[in-house]
């Protein structure tokens, strides 16, 4: 934002004002030169992140007025997903430059981190979705009378009495079929709908534990990123906010107009980081990189897991849809035996 402020005739004020500092008995402190210690104080405070949360959340509460006066029931929300409780991954910020590059037709680097947390955005919701399913069938089927027969003999009746593939692909991959479910209940030591409950219960639990796990991950990968963006946009600037302060008072005012963009951007990282020393926590850009690439490499790993998952819920998939199959037969034959 700017940082002059608008004076009451429309005209532009200063953007800082001289404050100077005291020691504890509320003096001014006089410098080696004989002048005063002082510090640049902004006139406006438009430029404070504090204020960008006041009007983010006054456009959402305009922007969803609209909304309702329109009929919609789409609703916006300035907060990020971490402060909703909402378990997704959170895109990266794209900014002007790569936004642009994006629109036409040119790949860029964040362009395409946001396209691999899209994609698996769009894994985690699709596996979420088919888990729920599957428990809740196998919750339903786990509290009828237990059959007498297993369920890969029963699932063998109902291939049975349906009609068998005829071409030879269709009969390769129906073997295949089998032999997967084959080996999937016996891997895993299930022969009834209660031992199949109990696989489908833990595997909606490992499900959550690794979402969790990739969105905690996530989420440190945002915050780190950021740190070391704002590091570099510290160390980029530092030479020009340092050669400032060996300027002349008279030639002041020219320097830090003609280098007013390097400026802003050196004071908001070091205040960044001022704020972060405050809270107790080093400046280490050195620590912070090891860290990213062993998060990468933990949450890379925790995605291939939830990826590998999709087998299994393809076995539990097809157990359940040749299951709801033969009960529709038996339905079908006890009706035409009443009858």
């Amino acid at each position: 934002m700017a940082l002059r402020p608008l004076e009451q005739d429309g005209t532009w004020g200063a953007k800082c004002r001289k404050e100077y500092e005291l020691d504890e008995h509320g003096q001014r402190i006089r410098l080696p030169s004989g002048k005063y210690k002082s510090r640049r104080v902004n006139t406006t405070d438009w430029n404070d992140k504090r204020k960008a949360e006041q009007w983010r959340s006054a456009w959402a509460d305009l922007c969803n007025r609209a909304l309702e006066q329109k009929g919609l029931l789409e609703r916006i929300d300035h907060r990020s997903y971490k402060r909703q409780s909402v378990e997704q991954i959170p895109t990266v910020h794209m900014g002007v430059a790569a936004t642009q590059m994006e629109r036409r037709g040119i790949p860029t680097e964040k362009g395409g981190v946001n396209r691999e947390i899209a994609a698996q955005n769009k894994l985690l919701k699709e596996i979420k979705v088919q888990i729920t399913r599957l428990y809740n069938w196998s919750k339903e089927q786990a509290a009828k009378p237990e059959e007498r027969r297993s369920i890969w003999e029963q699932l063998q009746q109902a291939k049975a009495s349906m009609p068998q593939p005829e071409s030879r692909y269709g009969k390769v991959k129906a073997l295949k079929e089998s032999t997967a479910l084959f080996n999937f209940l016996q891997s895993n030591g299930i022969t009834s709908m209660r031992e199949l409950y109990d696989k489908i219960s833990a595997m909606n639990g490992d499900y959550y534990a690794l979402r969790g796990e990739i969105v905690s991950a996530e989420r440190q990968l945002a915050a780190l990123n950021e740190r070391l963006s704002l590091w570099k946009q510290y160390s980029e600037n530092k030479a020009v906010h340092k050669r400032l302060s060996g300027i002349k008072p008279g030639m002041r005012d020219t320097f830090t107009e003609k280098h007013r963009a390097e400026l802003i951007l050196f004071d908001a990282a070091a205040k960044y980081f001022d704020e972060l020393k405050a809270s107790g926590e080093a400046i280490d850009p050195k620590k912070w990189r090891a860290e990213v690439e062993r998060l990468t490499t933990h949450k890379d790993e925790q995605y291939q897991h939830m990826k590998a998952m999709r087998e299994d819920i393809r076995a539990v998939e097809k157990i359940r849809k040749t299951a709801d199959q033969l009960a529709k037969a038996e339905t079908h034959r006890n009706q035409e035996h009443d009858r």
